[in-house]
C-alpha cells in the first residue's frame, strides 16, 4: 500500500513536479488497488476535519508578518542595533549576522526568508569590510536556520496541528535550543575570526547604542508581543499572529519604508504561499486517512519491536530519516508527509511529543544546509552570486557544530523540555 505513493513521491522529486499532486493521486489509486474504494465517500469529511484546526490559522498570519517585516525596513534597524552591541568584538559583523537572525527568528519563523533578507543586506556589508564572500554567505546560511527553531515557527505550528501537540508548549521548547544554536555559531565565528584575522574590534565604526536601540525598538517589540502573549496565556498563537501582523504593518509605516504597493505584494505573496501549503495538507490528509485504515503506525510499532530497535535505536533512525528528508524535500511537506507516519510510534515508545517536535524541526532545517538540494544554500547562492559547492564548503564548519548540537538535543531532552515544564505547559 505504501509502495505506490512512495514511488510517486520519488517520481515527483526526480521530475521537479509538485509533491502534492503526486502523493494525492497515488493515494487515491492506492485506495482502489487495496480494495478500500468504499472509504472514499467519507474522504471529504475526513480531510476537512483534519484541516479544521485552529492552530493552522496562525500560519498565514505569521507568513504575512514576515512578508511585511521584510519589506518594511526592519532589517537595517536590527543590523544597526546588533552592531552597536557586538561590533566591537573581533569578527563583529559575523556576530551581528547571527544576532540579527535571532531577532528575525522572533518574527518570520522562516529560514529561507531570513537567508534572502540578510543575504541582500549583510553579505555586501561584510564583504566591503574585508570578509570573503564565501564566509559572509556561510555565516548567513548557518544562522538562518535559527528562524524555524525560535518561535514563532511555521514548522512547529504544522507539527502541533498534525500531531495534536500544544503549539504553545512547542514554542516554549524552541527558545533554549534556538539560543544555544546562536551561541555555538558565535563560538565558531569567534574562532574563525582569530584564525583568519577577520575585521572588527577596536577602531571599528560602532553605532551609538542608545540611538540604535531606540530606532530598533519598534522592531524589537514584535517578538516580545508574540512570545509574551503566547507563553503567558494572554493570546492563542492565532491571536498573537494577528496582533503581530498588525504590529508589523505599523512598524513598516513607522520606518516610512512600507508603501501601499508593498502591503498588497505582501498579501499576494501570503495568499500564494498559504494556498500551496494547504494543497499539500489536503494530499497528506488523504494519505493519512489511508494509513489509518491500514493501521500503519501500529504495524510500525510491532516492526520496531520485532527488530529490537528500542527507543534509542528508533530515535537514531528517525532523526536520520528526517535529516535526509530535509536535504531533498520542502520542509513543510516533509513534516506533513512523514510526521503522522513516523512520529506516533515514537510517542508510543515513550518519547515526549514536544521534544520530538523540536528534533523534527531542527533536523529538517539542518537539512536546508546540505546537498543535493539544500534550500537555504540555493537561495543564498542565487542572492549573493556565489557557486553552490563553494558555499557548501564554506558552511561545513558551522554545519558540523549544528550536528553536534542536534546530538545533544537527542540525548538530553531536558534542554528542550525544561522551560515548558517550568511554565506548566507539559508534565
Amino acid at each position: 500500500m505504501i509502495a505506490l505513493p512512495a514511488i510517486f513521491l520519488i517520481a515527483a522529486l526526480v521530475s521537479g513536479s509538485a509533491i502534492a499532486y503526486f502523493v494525492g493521486s497515488a493515494t487515491v489509486i492506492a485506495f482502489f488497488t487495496e480494495d478500500h474504494g468504499r472509504y472514499l465517500a467519507a474522504l471529504p469529511q475526513r480531510v476537512m476535519g483534519q484541516l479544521d484546526v485552529f492552530a493552522f490559522l496562525a500560519m498565514p498570519l505569521f507568513i504575512l508578518t514576515g512578508e511585511l517585516m521584510n519589506r518594511g525596513g526592519v532589517t537595517d534597524a536590527l543590523i544597526r542595533f546588533s552592531m552597536s552591541m557586538l561590533g566591537r568584538f573581533k569578527g563583529g559583523l559575523g556576530h551581528v549576522n547571527i544576532l540579527t537572525s535571532v531577532f528575525f527568528a522572533g518574527v518570520s519563523g522562516s529560514a529561507t526568508a531570513d537567508a534572502a533578507a540578510l543575504g541582500n543586506t549583510l553579505v555586501p556589508v561584510m564583504e566591503k569590510q574585508g570578509y570573503t564572500r564565501d564566509y559572509a554567505a556561510a555565516v548567513t546560511a548557518a544562522s538562518s536556520i535559527i528562524g524555524p527553531i525560535i518561535p514563532p515557527s511555521i514548522i512547529l505550528i504544522f507539527y502541533g496541528a498534525l500531531l495534536n501537540t500544544s503549539v504553545v508548549a512547542l514554542f516554549a521548547a524552541g527558545i533554549v535550543p534556538g539560543l544555544l544554536l546562536a551561541g555555538v555559531l558565535m563560538g565558531v565565528n569567534a574562532i574563525m575570526a582569530h584564525r583568519h584575522n577577520h575585521p572588527g574590534g577596536k577602531g571599528s565604526d560602532i553605532p551609538p547604542f542608545f540611538s540604535s536601540m531606540f530606532a530598533a525598538l519598534p522592531a524589537l517589540c514584535l517578538p516580545a508581543i508574540i512570545l509574551s502573549g503566547i507563553l503567558f496565556g494572554f493570546m492563542t498563537p492565532a491571536e498573537a499572529a494577528g496582533v503581530a501582523a498588525l504590529a508589523a504593518l505599523l512598524v513598516g509605516i513607522f520606518y516610512r519604508r512600507l508603501a501601499l504597493r508593498d502591503v498588497f505584494e505582501a498579501i499576494n505573496r501570503t495568499v500564494i504561499l498559504s494556498g500551496a501549503v494547504f494543497v499539500i495538507l489536503v494530499a497528506i490528509a488523504t494519505f493519512g486517512y489511508l494509513t489509518s485504515i491500514e493501521q500503519v503506525p501500529q504495524k510500525m510499532v510491532a516492526l520496531i519491536g520485532d527488530l529490537g530497535l528500542g527507543v534509542t535505536g528508533y530515535m537514531v533512525l528517525l532523526n536520520i530519516i528526517f535529516l535526509l528528508a530535509g536535504m531533498i524535500m520542502d520542509v513543510k511537506a516533509a513534516v506533513a508527509l512523514l510526521g503522522p507516519l513516523l512520529i506516533p510510534p515514537a510517542i508510543q515508545l515513550g518519547v515526549d511529543p514536544t521534544h520530538m517536535g523540536i528534533l523534527v524541526g531542527f533536523n529538517l532545517t539542518v537539512g536546508l544546509l546540505t546537498p543535493p538540494l539544500g534550500g537555504v544554500l540555493l537561495v543564498l547562492s542565487t542572492v549573493v552570486n556565489i557557486g553552490y559547492w563553494r558555499l557548501m564548503r564554506a558552511v561545513l564548519p558551522f554545519l558540523l557544530v549544528e550536528l553536534v548540537l542536534l546530538g545533544v538535543l537527542i540525548y538530553v531532552p531536558a534542554v528542550s523540555l525544561a522551560l515548558p515544564r517550568y511554565l506548566g505547559l507539559i508534565n
